[in-house]
């Protein structure tokens, strides 16, 4: 059998990544001029802060699928491992976006969006004057800087070690000592990965909106939503290299797999979503019931089970079946659902918290979200064009080609 090793990236995909990139910057450019000085700005910034960081998170998640799979030692995965790469690059361009977003933020002391950057509000509020030590500038951007720094270096380390063994085939003891240098710079990885998605970073970038309200359960919720879409992304590029004849070794049960994760994590996503939810419904005090007050009874009501109803009833009943996860057009549809899914996901947890009153979501948000995807396909296209599609000196290639679920 002749392999495709090597992706070229058709004239359509080009000009597809060109238009959405074109409609994002035109969307960025009018939503200034239309919303920028609108009420402070709070509509224009709460968008790319939404986008931004959804984005981000979901092709970092990528990242750790690859670090987690690696440190169990999987390799059902590595006939399409490249693909989980390539996204991973998006960190890159996506990362330096939403470090800029946010710096403007905070160095603009935007208080319409981080209410806790007033000092005056915040040394007559004895909530905000105790959450200070964490909740200001100085720490916001130290932190956010070794955040993304840190993915962006560790990414590229992954992949780095990745490409090292394209040129020749490995011994059995550069088979080993190639396998231990994945386990402890995964094992890096998904350290800082929980120090700053696990933890940190969602009550940074986005539980601080709601200064007063908080979540133990917030940064795994925002882990579980943004994993689910990552999942869905990588399945998108690997049907779609498939249909171009690309990834021979790629198979329906790999296909199944993937399908597995995406049902898996989405039973998940709800199990988080219901506990937080139940858990402060039930105890019913004011100072936490009041994140969902707007959500669930108010204006975002609609949203709320909108987000239910695709992030959980549509993959529970579409995917229960084997023969679901192993159909294309089946796995397509869910994918691309849960990808808009948990996108609305993160937009109720953003505009839910900066403007309560009503739900303006418009051409405006969809402009700024089809940058976004024009860029990780831009990106995502880039890389794979740069390396072989196939790693042949993996030495768990085998165990990939001969994967059966």
């Amino acid at each position: 059998m002749s392999l495709k090793e090597h992706f070229e990236i058709p004239a359509k995909y080009k000009l597809w990544s060109m238009i959405l990139m074109g409609v994002g910057a035109l969307s960025l450019i009018l939503g200034y001029v239309l919303y920028g000085n609108q009420d402070g700005g709070v509509r224009f910034w709460s968008a790319l802060l939404h986008n931004s960081v959804y984005f981000l998170l979901v092709v970092n998640a990528t990242m750790f699928f690859y670090c987690a799979t690696t440190l169990a030692l999987g390799g059902w995965q590595i006939s399409f491992r490249r693909v989980t790469e390539a996204i991973s690059a998006s960190v890159i361009p996506i990362g330096a976006i939403t470090f800029v977003i946010l710096l403007c933020l905070v160095m603009g002391h935007k208080t319409i969006i981080y209410e806790w950057l007033d000092k005056d509000v915040v040394s007559k509020d004895a909530v905000l004057n105790g959450k200070k030590g964490f909740l200001n500038p100085s720490f916001f951007i130290i932190w956010t800087t070794l955040t993304i720094g840190l993915w962006i270096l560790l990414g590229l380390k992954m992949r780095q070690i990745s490409r090292s063994i394209d040129d020749a085939p490995l011994s059995v003891e550069e088979g080993k000592a190639f396998t231990w240098k994945n386990t402890v710079w995964s094992s890096v990885y998904i350290v800082w990965f929980a120090l700053t998605v696990a933890s940190t970073v969602p009550w940074l970038w986005l539980m601080s909106i709601n200064a007063h309200w908080f979540s133990t359960m917030y940064s795994w919720y925002t882990f579980a939503s943004t994993f689910v879409a990552g999942i869905a992304l990588m399945t998108l590029f690997v049907i779609y290299l498939k249909n171009l004849g690309y990834l021979e070794f790629t198979n329906e049960e790999h296909l199944h797999d993937l399908g597995k994760f995406q049902f898996a994590f989405s039973i998940f996503w709800t199990y988080l979503w219901f506990s937080q939810f139940m858990l402060i419904w039930y105890a019913n005090i004011s100072e936490e019931t009041i994140y969902f007050k707007n959500r669930f009874e108010g204006p975002y009501s609609g949203i709320f089970y909108l987000n239910l109803v695709i992030n959980f009833l549509a993959p529970l009943l579409i995917y229960m079946t084997r023969s679901s996860k192993r159909n294309y057009a089946t796995v397509t549809f869910m994918s691309v659902a849960l990808l808009f899914g948990h996108w609305l996901d993160v937009y109720q947890m953003v505009f839910g918290s900066t403007i309560k009153g009503e739900v303006m979501l418009g051409l405006f948000d969809f402009g700024i979200a089809a940058g976004f995807v024009g860029l990780i396909m831009w990106q995502t296209a880039r890389v794979l064009a740069k390396y072989p599609l196939i790693i042949k000196n993996h030495p768990f290639l085998k165990e990939s080609i001969i994967h059966h679920t």
